[in-house]
């Protein structure tokens, strides 16, 4: 039931209301007083990687296919070589992401088995001779005297970030094998919320408050076209519009009124270009998730990037590029 006092109220109006039972506002301090401090961030939580019974875990596991993969790629291991190896494999035990690169390592050998393209990598990943072995991507860090700490540095714990190409129809066959591998419940797009901007606002509260269309036309036309900006900033650049607010039509002046409110205000939802997430258990364990529609995979996250690394899953970029996909084409075309 709406009793009209449904707000936050100040220390003094609380005291006021419990004026008969003060000590229950003491009550309230003291139960404040007894909450430990806490963190929301979490340890990364690491989908589990099945390994073969013959290794012990998954680090070992890693070592075994990266000598593996450094026998594929240079022939005979140098002394520098293996030194730059296992100095990255206890980077990467230190830090417990073995399971990470097992991950990445098995969906690329699946995307190329399906006759998939795939990228040759793409920012600080291209710095690790182990990514380099496994084949998650083609640049010889060495060779170009690459930095293995600018992709994972011990004293800058942060979640390995691997961003991978595929052609633009091959994406969709590595979703549905990761999702058929972990299960559709375990693996999510990430969310994308769409705000409202200047001139979005304005269309918006203008077809709400039945203005005509051509004074919302109008008005929206006002704001100058310039990348985010804000009603606050068009006001000062604009004295039409700055008019309209103070001396226009009580009709059109509320228009700009309220969309300076629900500027900036969530105005639709939709899913990440590129990021989905894995999860070691059915994700809506870990965070809110939504159903989509026209995808290989069932649903999405209810949280965007910035808070999923946060909560502790795994974020990795599948990105579709139609560079790979006329490459592919035309490599076809000429055999």
């Amino acid at each position: 039931r709406y009793t009209r006092q449904e707000w936050f109220k100040t220390r003094s109006e609380m005291a006021a209301l419990f004026s008969d039972l003060p000590e229950a506002l003491d009550n309230t301090h003291e139960v404040a007083n007894k909450i430990e401090v806490y963190q929301l961030d979490k340890s990364p939580i690491m989908p589990e990687f099945t390994i073969p019974e013959t290794f012990s875990d998954a680090n070992d596991y890693l070592r075994h296919i990266s000598y593996e993969g450094a026998q594929w790629r240079y022939g005979e291991i140098s002394a520098e070589i293996a030194e730059r190896i296992e100095f990255e494999l206890g980077t990467i035990k230190f830090m417990g992401f073995p399971d990470y690169f097992l991950i990445v390592w098995d969906f690329l050998k699946a995307a190329r088995e399906m006759g998939v393209s795939v990228g040759p990598g793409r920012g600080s990943a291209a710095g690790s001779v182990v990514s380099y072995c496994l084949r998650i991507t083609d640049i010889e860090p060495l060779k170009y005297n690459l930095l293995f700490e600018r992709f994972l540095n011990p004293d800058r714990i942060s979640m390995p970030d691997i961003d991978i190409d595929f052609d633009d129809d091959g994406r969709d066959k590595v979703l549905h094998w990761v999702r058929e591998k972990y299960g559709s419940k375990r693996v999510a797009h990430l969310i994308t919320f769409g705000t409202m901007a200047a001139k979005m606002a304005i269309r918006d509260v203008a077809r709400v408050q039945k203005l005509p269309l051509s004074e919302a036309d109008r008005l929206s036309k006002l704001i100058p076209e310039v990348p985010g900006i804000t009603l606050a900033e068009a006001l000062k650049q604009v004295p039409e519009l700055k008019f309209e607010l103070d001396k226009g039509k009580p009709e059109v002046s509320s228009v700009i009124l309220n969309a300076i409110k629900l500027e900036g205000s969530v105005r639709n939802t939709g899913t990440h270009a590129c990021g989905i997430i894995i999860g070691r258990e059915d994700l809506d364990h870990y965070i809110p998730v939504t159903t989509v529609k026209d995808s290989v995979l069932e649903y999405a996250s209810q949280y965007d990037g910035k808070f999923i690394e946060p909560v502790g899953l795994l974020k990795m970029d599948f990105l579709g590029l139609k560079t790979l996909s006329i490459i592919k084409d035309t490599l076809k075309n000429i055999k």
